[in-house]
């Protein structure tokens, strides 16, 4: 069995403008804390990967400079998103600068994830050999795609992703990781992820609501 604490991979996580992102989860909190919460989100989605054992290096792409001070200052590196073509260019970026490592990416909305569900998710990729995803709780959205290294990452993030990820050839991973597979694009989502434990960033944010 793959140890899960030798750390081989390399985490992409994209993350858009605060002004532009989460649209469909305006509303769940005052519009001035919008971008507090998408912030937030992203921050605890970042310290959950960089305490997975699994993983050795997080790569985020963005170009808002207050989502990379933020997320800077936790330990990832920051790229800006020279593509600016879109969520799967990025990620191709992304994982261009992994250096032949493995490379695995994950959604910026993950407030609830656990770096042992990501770690027993990484050791199940790592034993496909081959691409492989995570789809979301729903089962209609991807989490995670993970490579080997030495194979492109090939992503197809976007509305459909997990049927399109496995046309592409991709190894669908249905494991028992609810706080992985718990992302947030809705005010239920964000509920739902509120009852699994929301990482320390996210639930500041919202205790200041309450």
């Amino acid at each position: 069995m793959l140890s899960t604490r030798v750390a081989t991979w390399t985490a992409v996580v994209p993350v858009k403008p605060l002004g532009a992102a989460k649209t469909r989860l305006r509303g769940a909190v005052p519009d001035a804390t919008h971008p507090g919460l998408v912030l937030a989100m992203a921050r605890d989605t970042v310290a959950a990967v960089l305490a997975c054992p699994a993983v050795s290096r997080v790569v985020v792409v963005c170009d808002d400079p207050q989502v990379r001070a933020g997320l800077v200052a936790a330990g990832a590196t920051c790229l800006p998103d020279t593509p600016a073509a879109g969520l799967n260019a990025a990620l191709a970026f992304g994982a261009r600068a992994a250096g032949g490592a493995p490379v695995v990416a994950l959604t910026a909305d993950l407030p609830a994830m656990r770096p042992a569900d990501l770690a027993v998710a990484l050791a199940e990729a790592a034993r496909a050999g081959r691409r492989a995803f995570v789809p979301d709780l729903e089962g209609s959205g991807t989490v995670l795609l993970a490579a080997p290294a030495g194979v492109p990452l090939d992503p197809h993030f976007g509305p459909g992703s997990a049927a399109a990820h496995l046309r592409s050839g991709a190894l669908r991973l249905d494991g028992d990781w609810p706080s992985l597979r718990r992302d947030v694009d809705t005010a239920a989502d964000l509920d739902a992820a509120a009852g699994l434990g929301l990482g320390s960033h996210t639930g500041e944010i919202l205790c200041t609501l309450a």
